[in-house]
């Protein structure tokens, strides 16, 4: 028994070690994104296995620009649109939550998902989209790490630099060429509320960009923006 017990010590302390280095190894790679820019996230690794095993020879569509050439309109729209209280919350909207729990309770299913900005990059940089009770835990660790670590304008600028925007599209660059040909700093108002719309679903909604369920949101969107707070 007393054999048992202590090899079951060690292997408590070998996991207690194997998640230190684990955390370490996610937390060493946010402090170097502070100063340097993401190449391709993970999630941009994913779909591109995922383009390249239909076709192989699929390519991603991805140029980074730094946060002051990118539409302030579009920085607007973004917040307005995914996540309304960035500025001042630290990770997390327990209200957004919330709501977005008792959505899906009344409609039976997933329909809104209640992630902050600095969730989704949080996911977007490091983990796949599945919804694991083990993924949205590692999720929440990392977007502690993000918050504090970054600044608002790094979160938003590395968000709009890697966020999905379409088939192969990535990032507010990338976007503003494939639907307006045109950088993201020449975004207008009305450009940028719809692309803030297509967000929760691009590849979806670039199917059918003027859709009236787009239209209906995109002047929602334009009606809130000129509320939204950005870094």
């Amino acid at each position: 028994m007393k054999s048992l017990g202590k090899w079951a010590k060690r292997l408590i302390l070998a996991l207690i070690l194997f998640m230190v280095l684990w955390q370490g190894w996610y937390l060493g790679w946010v402090v170097w994104w502070k100063y340097a820019d993401p190449g391709m996230t993970r999630f941009m690794e994913i779909r591109l296995e995922e383009a390249l095993a239909k076709n192989p020879k699929a390519q991603q569509q991805h140029r980074w620009q730094p946060y002051g050439k990118i539409s302030m309109q579009l920085k607007r729209a973004v917040v307005a649109a995914e996540d309304d209280k960035f500025i001042d919350h630290e990770g997390f909207d327990w209200e957004g939550m919330q709501k977005a729990l008792e959505k899906n309770q009344r409609k039976g299913k997933v329909v809104a998902g209640g992630s902050t900005i600095s969730q989704q990059l949080a996911k977007n940089l490091f983990l796949s989209p599945s919804k694991t009770p083990w993924r949205k835990a590692q999720e929440a660790v990392i977007t502690l790490m993000l918050e504090l670590l970054w600044d608002k304008q790094r979160i938003l600028e590395v968000y709009l630099n890697s966020v999905e925007w379409g088939d192969g599209v990535f990032g507010a660059e990338a976007a503003a060429r494939r639907y307006y040909n045109q950088s993201a700093a020449q975004l207008s108002a009305e450009q940028a509320a719809r692309l803030a719309v297509m967000l929760p679903a691009p590849r979806r909604y670039e199917k059918n960009p003027y859709s009236p369920f787009v239209n209906e949101r995109t002047q929602v969107i334009l009606g809130r923006m000129q509320y939204a707070e950005v870094p």
